[in-house]
């Protein structure tokens, strides 16, 4: 019965009122109960005062006692003992009712006042800013709605803190080429850094650096807001792989980095947009020639697993610490924080990568062993039905 009550702010409204009346009808029954009776042997008293001044032949001030003066007088009585019971009895009553009245109309206007503050700090800039609720969920309307502005609060909490390490993350990337555009620039005009085809080479490296920023920049935009058509078509898992590995043999070539493919010809078609899961495809192959030292290996290889096809790249390189696997997907995040953005890439082509798996419905998770010990990226692509 109470869990039925809590389950609906109505059905709580209305048995508060209940309560309400209930109780203001108990305590006039109860004050009725207790009060009548002396009030009633008041009057009474009276009355048989006066039959014995009657009795004792004291004149009663022209009155003449006869039987219908006697009811008369015993009616009037009553009357009078039953409005002072009643009158003591509503007052009373009104009194309780009304304490009742608070007492149950605060425990509703408090989580209100609690979520009309709330709502002022955060409009303030303070997202941390909670209303008090149960642990679960389970309960009336104001009770979800207190769990449902906590987790607004927690969204936009995290929305706040995403867009300020955003804005610092991209402030200290735009910082680092600048700072040697600068220096460069500087030392060209002091006459300090001779104007060689090499210092013009350097000053042409940090523009592009820039310019790579920028672009993975946008691109991020665009992944994010979802203003972008994939053309999706059947394609061969084989192909995509092959395509991918021919982009960037040389460059595993040059590191020396031994690349090979083991992706079977009769795995089912893939429904996807080949630029897109291209484009995957060379972010994860880059990052696994990115942290894989010259010597090393990197295997590409692909198998079904019920309605997807597994993609995975395995690497012998640097491999992940474990407290860093649930954040290798975040923007600008660093698992070796030492190395240089020359070396390690801007921080958001995984990010891109993962988003645009999960726009084909498929996903991307990073496995690894340990630091030292390689890492393993497996890209899930659905079947084409």
């Amino acid at each position: 019965m109470i869990s039925w009550i809590r389950r609906s702010l109505s059905r709580k409204l209305f048995v508060s009122y209940l309560l309400v009346i209930a109780t203001g009808m108990v305590v006039l029954a109860l004050t009725v109960q207790v009060s009548g009776r002396p009030a009633f042997d008041r009057h009474l008293a009276a009355m048989a005062q006066m039959m014995g001044d009657v009795m004792m032949g004291r004149p009663m001030m022209g009155h003449m006692i006869t039987a219908q003066s006697l009811e008369a007088d015993l009616y009037i009585n009553f009357q009078s003992a039953l409005r002072e019971s009643l009158a003591l009895a509503t007052l009373v009553g009104v009194i309780i009712a009304v304490l009742a009245s608070l007492f149950m109309s605060q425990q509703i206007v408090a989580p209100l006042r609690h979520l009309l503050y709330a709502t002022r700090r955060i409009a303030a800039g303070h997202y941390s800013e909670r209303v008090p609720a149960p642990p679960t969920p389970a309960g009336d309307e104001l009770t979800e709605l207190a769990h449902s502005f906590n987790r607004m609060a927690e969204s936009l909490e995290k929305a706040e803190s995403l867009r300020r390490d955003l804005v610092a993350n991209v402030a200290h990337e735009l910082r680092t080429p600048l700072t040697s555009v600068k220096g460069y620039l500087e030392g060209l005009m002091d006459e300090v850094i001779p104007a060689t085809p090499e210092t013009y080479e350097r000053l042409h490296r940090e523009v592009n650096r820039l310019e790579r920023l920028i672009d993975d920049l946008l691109e991020l935009n665009r992944v994010e807001a979802g203003v972008y058509e994939l053309h999706r078509q059947p394609v061969s898992v084989q192909e995509l792989v092959r395509s991918a590995v021919e982009r960037l043999d040389l460059q595993f070539r040059e590191k020396g980095v031994r690349l090979t493919q083991q992706v079977p010809a009769d795995l089912p078609r893939v429904m996807v947009d080949v630029g897109r899961i291209g484009q995957v495809l060379m972010n994860l192959l880059g990052n696994a020639l990115q942290y894989t030292p010259a010597g090393g290996t990197v295997t590409i290889s692909a198998l079904q697993e019920k309605s997807y096809v597994l993609i995975r790249i395995v690497d012998t390189g640097v491999g992940i610490a474990p407290e860093d696997l649930p954040h290798i997907f975040e923007r600008f995040y660093r698992a070796d924080r030492s190395r240089s953005r020359s070396s390690g890439g801007s921080g958001i082509g995984l990010t891109i990568a993962k988003l645009l798996a999960e726009a084909h419905g498929g996903f991307i998770r990073a496995e690894s062993a340990g630091l030292g010990k390689g890492s393993t990226f497996t890209l899930g692509l659905p079947i084409v039905s």
